[in-house]
């Protein structure tokens, strides 16, 4: 029998209020520092042991005996053979959308003449070799590789390996993330999950023979659970790597002009993610909470993962924040800084503009958060718990490197050399000045 959802979000009430919000908002409060240590065995048993450690740790952790950790073309085939056509056809159009998206953040080359005769050119340069996590735990994500592997493909690298945990039936990734490398033309796929993945895509890995050798990336994305996360925080500046993802969140700014139905329907479709998945409504409108409440009083029993869902509204993580208008909503979803971000207003157009701090923003009754999970075009890898007030989602840029490229000749440089050396000088490096006049013989 499904559990009842017998109380309603936790209200918290900042009408007639001005203090600075980002403490009293709810949020899962996860600690990845004491992750970190609880994996810091599994880590550095990877990098010194390779596959042996691997496959003890995919034993341990997931209950399989890997024989081997690449997966053969021939299984990344059949799965896609075997996908249901339905799923082929939505997931053909999402790479199709997200392809036109990210087509257009391609950066190119620009130069810039300084003086006649100096030039700086930015170069951007995809890494060369990337590795692409996807997760499998409470739910299986074919919509991640597409997320991942478009905006890696757009940039150019030319490396794409992808990483996901074995299923326990047959020791191989679920078959819709197979399906999905296919369809994106990815052969390089790993059984590999958790912290033992991120190990073995940052220090490479020996395996059960020359075929079987993973070799290092220079980047690595892609969500994850806590494990995940801290084993990401352990190999940064090993590699690069996109964000430290926390439970996904979705906020929704909403007025009295919303339809309860769809903002009950939104806060559960990011509820059923996890149970430490938070939602959270930010509203003045009375009225529109206690509809809401109803609303979700129906819904979530009925939904499939009910009780994952209760455990996450009922969580800290979510509630109804209260406000006095749409102007002070704005203040708070700015403070909250909201992976997904829902404007469900008058005007809602004009509100959305003016957000400072989401990852990504949907705007409207018709732009609903699973919209852009899947087929809006954008990308779903995005900053949480608070992060996009400094950090943006996944895309093409996540896989360039501006390189400069400073191209000055004798006149040029002879002119501001003056320049160099008072300043080289005012730093008592004057090496660095010399370095200027010892090619003008002085």
């Amino acid at each position: 029998m499904r559990p009842r959802l017998d109380r309603v979000l936790n209200r918290i009430d900042l009408r007639g209020s001005r203090r600075d919000p980002r403490g009293l908002l709810p949020r899962a409060q996860l600690d990845v520092s004491v992750a970190v240590e609880k994996i810091r065995p599994v880590v550095e048993a990877v990098r010194e042991h390779g596959f042996s450690a691997i496959r003890d740790a995919t034993a341990r952790f997931d209950g399989v005996e890997l024989e081997r950790l690449r997966v053969p073309a021939e299984a990344i085939a059949a799965a896609a053979e075997a996908l249901d056509p339905a799923v082929r056809a939505a997931l053909v159009e999402a790479i199709e959308r997200a392809r036109k998206v990210h087509g257009d953040q391609r950066r190119r080359d620009v130069t810039t003449q300084v003086v006649p005769g100096g030039t700086v050119t930015e170069r951007w340069v995809p890494v060369r070799r990337v590795g692409l996590y996807v997760p499998g735990g409470l739910a299986v994500y074919p919509s991640t590789v597409v997320m991942n592997v478009v905006p890696a493909q757009v940039a150019g690298v030319e490396s794409l390996v992808v990483a996901s945990p074995p299923q326990s039936s047959d020791g191989l990734p679920d078959p819709a993330i197979l399906a999905a490398c296919h369809l994106l033309g990815v052969t390089e796929v790993y059984a590999v999950g958790g912290a033992q993945a991120v190990a073995m895509l940052g220090y490479g890995s020996d395996g059960a023979d020359e075929a079987d050798r993973c070799e290092p990336v220079d980047v690595i994305t892609g969500p994850g659970n806590i494990w995940v996360t801290a084993a990401k925080r352990m190999l940064r500046g090993t590699v690069g790597i996109d964000a430290e993802a926390g439970p996904t969140e979705i906020a929704i700014l909403a007025d009295d002009t919303a339809d309860p139905v769809h903002v009950a329907a939104d806060l559960i479709s990011q509820a059923e993610h996890d149970p430490l998945a938070a939602s959270v409504l930010v509203t003045p409108s009375v009225a529109l909470a206690d509809a809401v409440d109803v609303e979700l009083g129906k819904r979530a029993p009925a939904t499939k993962h009910a009780e994952r869902v209760h455990t996450a509204l009922t969580g800290e993580q979510s509630g109804v924040v209260l406000v006095d208008d749409v102007e002070h909503g704005l203040q708070v979803v700015d403070a909250y800084a909201a992976e997904h971000l829902e404007i469900q207003t008058a005007d809602a157009r004009d509100v959305a503009m003016r957000v400072r701090n989401a990852g990504a923003i949907f705007v409207g009754a018709y732009a609903p958060v699973s919209l852009g999970d899947y087929c809006a075009g954008s990308n779903h890898v995005l900053p949480t718990g608070g992060c996009a007030r400094h950090s943006s989602g996944l895309s093409v840029q996540s896989f360039l490197r501006g390189i400069h490229v400073v191209d000055y000749d004798a006149a040029a440089l002879r002119e501001v050399a003056g320049h160099v050396v008072a300043l080289a000088n005012a730093e008592d490096l004057p090496a660095h000045g010399e370095a200027v006049t010892a090619r003008f013989g002085s």
